[in-house]
């Protein structure tokens, strides 16, 4: 039977793998601050609701709120909103290989801030994984040229990867402080939804709803599963193996859309693609499976 931190990792990884078909029904006619106002508000709705009967409505201290809010900024509103804009300038391969960096940031600002200790094995697979997206997407690396958009396109990519390393630490850090995941997830979205709003305002766009079935479809199948089952599963995953493991799984997520798009996209594997993929599947078994004179952690706390 597998352990529930696999089965955590493993629903996070194939939902939010393929949500990245689920945004392309997103961009349109809706501007994509909006479009993720309605995600985030309709999620953190639907946890509120869950959190009621699970254990009851949040009630947070104001220093709760506060980091709250924080998480909201950084998770569910700068993240999201960086990377949207960035899919008007960049290929799908690039914002996913972007994405991709999430674990080293971890690494580096989880040692940095909250004084976590590098882990060998984590390192190691975390290179291993980057190395294999890199081959995976080396035709689309190839044609970068810092004469047109797509350096602005890099750049925020680059920056809404580290916003979203800070949400997760952030995240973990709320854990540890008795911040339950479930209400601190539905509060932390909330935050971001009203940011979001508050910015859209700001920037004079439309608050408008396409009443399309593919737009509708897809903004439930982001909001309920690629929000609040997604975050759920990956926060609490977070919460028990630590920001740098956990995102590991952001290296997974472009081969689950590259899978995705083989079959409804007509994706062309290549050799380096093949290569870039057992790279990719060697780094996640380092950092997940047992080392040889200890039990890793991922699976010493699914014991406990």
């Amino acid at each position: 039977m597998p352990s529930r931190n696999t089965l955590l990792y493993i629903t996070t990884v194939l939902i939010w793998g393929s949500t990245w078909l689920a945004i392309e029904f997103q961009l349109g006619v809706v501007d994509p601050a909006v479009s993720l106002v309605w995600r985030f508000a309709l999620a953190s709705g639907l946890m509120l609701v869950w959190s009621r009967f699970q254990g009851g409505w949040p009630r947070f201290s104001l220093s709760q709120h506060l980091w709250s809010a924080a998480l909201g900024f950084c998770l569910f509103c700068a993240n999201y909103l960086l990377f949207y804009n960035a899919t008007g300038l960049l290929t799908s391969g690039l914002v996913a290989v972007s994405f991709s960096s999430i674990v080293v940031f971890n690494i580096l600002f989880g040692a940095l801030f909250f004084r976590q200790p590098l882990r060998g094995r984590v390192v190691a697979g975390a290179a291993l994984g980057l190395g294999g997206i890199a081959l995976i997407f080396a035709p689309e690396l190839g044609h970068l040229s810092l004469a047109d958009s797509a350096l602005k396109g890099l750049l925020l990519c680059v920056a809404a990867t580290i916003f979203a390393s800070f949400g997760n630490l952030i995240s973990g850090r709320n854990q540890r402080a008795g911040i339950p995941v479930l209400q601190g997830t539905a509060v932390g979205m909330g935050y971001g939804a009203l940011f979001l709003a508050g910015m859209a305002v700001v920037m004079g766009r439309s608050f408008v709803l396409d009443l399309s079935a593919p737009y509708l479809l897809s903004l439930l199948y982001l909001a309920v599963l690629g929000s609040v089952v997604a975050f759920w599963c990956y926060l609490t995953l977070l919460g028990r193996i630590g920001a740098d493991r956990a995102s590991y799984a952001s290296v997974m997520f472009p081969v689950v859309a590259l899978a995705l798009s083989t079959v409804f996209e007509g994706y062309q594997w290549t050799l380096e693609a093949g290569l870039g993929l057992g790279l990719v599947v060697a780094g996640n078994l380092l950092v997940l499976t047992r080392g040889s004179r200890q039990l890793h952690p991922t699976l010493a706390r699914a014991a406990e």
